[in-house]
């Protein structure tokens, strides 16, 4: 029986916070949340495919409302269906989507484009009643390993804010089983973050790593004093020291920092990850990829991202996304990334993991859930649920 998409439905919603890292707030933030309706009846309940874009970049419901939905509704049904005709294929969706779109230009699009495959993907994976981690594993040919490692991500500047509540927020973390978190730097003088630094560092002990993130804040001169002062430290990573786009940064940074690194969570397509490391100087025994699918046109697109790791010379593993989104927690686990970013408190009811998942000793172990697995996670289906309706 052949399936179509009825109907396709977008809102966006804010995901406001006091929050703030070295370069934005997160006052005004907002996410764009998407149902992607189905005629087909799984479990008796009609399939209706679920997705949202990542933090830090803003709901793109323009985008999605006036050029990429009318596209996919205007398509002739049988264009979107796999070979055999029972299900959506999601790269013939997406060429729908990115019909009559110049190359280049990888911004704001990125994302909402992003924002429906994840939308696709979930309907394609409960339309075949398997959990999407699961279905990517079949289809690459890999056995999946649903035991993924996870990072705790937090460390804000906040209003009022000082060490002793950032030393609470980073041990509750600690506490919850993680044993890698991560906090902001850039936002407050070298002296200060350093200060935040060792603060955490003495709080966690040996019971975990911490990882620092100046979110692209820094000029190369502030980016190496700070790489003097952080390799004194164990640091898990260095992450996005300076502007994504400015390679040469990146690159020289290595003479200076000869611990690990992290960056791509604002590159957007696979020719930008491309130009990362042929010219970032980024090193594959060490370093991490940060790519992230819900803003660089989805998994589409991320599926060309990891053929471009590879011809590198890197491994996936590499890859640990940025977003914290259950999208790539399934992509790790399915295709063998090497982990995924998560934030346990913040962005609600967007972070976060299914409610019966626990952390142990830094992983946990995927759900048998069909599609991306949003119905395990109470809050976030419920609004999902409203917006279906």
């Amino acid at each position: 029986m052949s399936v179509r998409i009825v109907d396709i439905v977008e809102v966006t919603r804010p995901i406001a916070s006091p929050i703030r890292n070295a370069y934005i707030d997160f006052s005004r933030m907002t996410t764009s949340l998407v149902a992607v309706v189905a005629d087909a009846v799984r479990d008796g309940r009609r399939v209706i495919g679920y997705g949202f874009n990542s933090n830090g970049r803003y709901g793109q419901g323009g985008l999605i409302r006036e050029r990429f939905a009318p596209r996919i509704r205007e398509a002739d049904p049988a264009s979107l269906l796999d070979p055999e005709g029972t299900n959506l294929d999601p790269d013939r969706v997406w060429a729908t989507m990115m019909a009559n779109e110049k190359p280049g230009g990888h911004g704001e699009r990125s994302v909402a484009v992003g924002t429906l495959d994840m939308a696709i993907w979930d309907a394609v994976a409960k339309i075949a009643g398997k959990p999407l981690f699961r279905l990517l594993a079949d289809r690459a040919g890999r056995h999946p390993d649903p035991r993924v490692f996870v990072y705790a991500a937090g460390g804000y500047y906040y209003p009022g804010k000082g060490t002793a509540q950032l030393r609470a927020e980073m041990r509750s973390y600690v506490d919850r089983g993680y044993t890698v978190v991560k906090m902001k730097i850039g936002g407050a003088s070298l002296a200060e973050d350093q200060a935040r630094i060792e603060a955490v560092l003495e709080e966690i002990g040996t019971g975990a790593q911490l990882a620092v993130d100046a979110n692209g804040r820094f000029d190369l001169e502030t980016a190496i004093a700070y790489a003097e002062m952080l390799r004194a430290y164990p640091l898990f990573w260095y992450e996005e020291a300076g502007d994504p786009l400015d390679y040469a940064l990146q690159a020289t940074l290595t003479e200076f920092y000869p611990g690990p690194m992290a960056t791509g969570e604002n590159l957007f397509s696979h020719q930008d990850a491309r130009n990362l490391l042929r010219y970032g100087g980024m090193r594959p025994d060490r370093d991490w990829l940060q790519f992230d699918c819900a803003l660089s046109y989805g998994l589409v697109e991320y599926q060309r991202t990891l053929e471009v790791v590879k011809a590198a010379g890197w491994s996936p593993a590499r890859c640990i996304p940025h977003g914290g989104h259950q999208m790539s927690l399934a992509i790790a686990a399915g295709l063998g990334l090497g982990g995924n970013e998560n934030y346990p408190d913040l962005f609600q009811p967007y972070g976060g993991f299914p409610d019966s998942l626990e952390v142990r000793e830094g992983h946990i172990v995927m759900p048998e859930l069909p599609g991306i697995g949003f119905e395990g996670k109470a809050n976030l289906i419920a609004a999902m649920h409203e917006l279906a309706a």
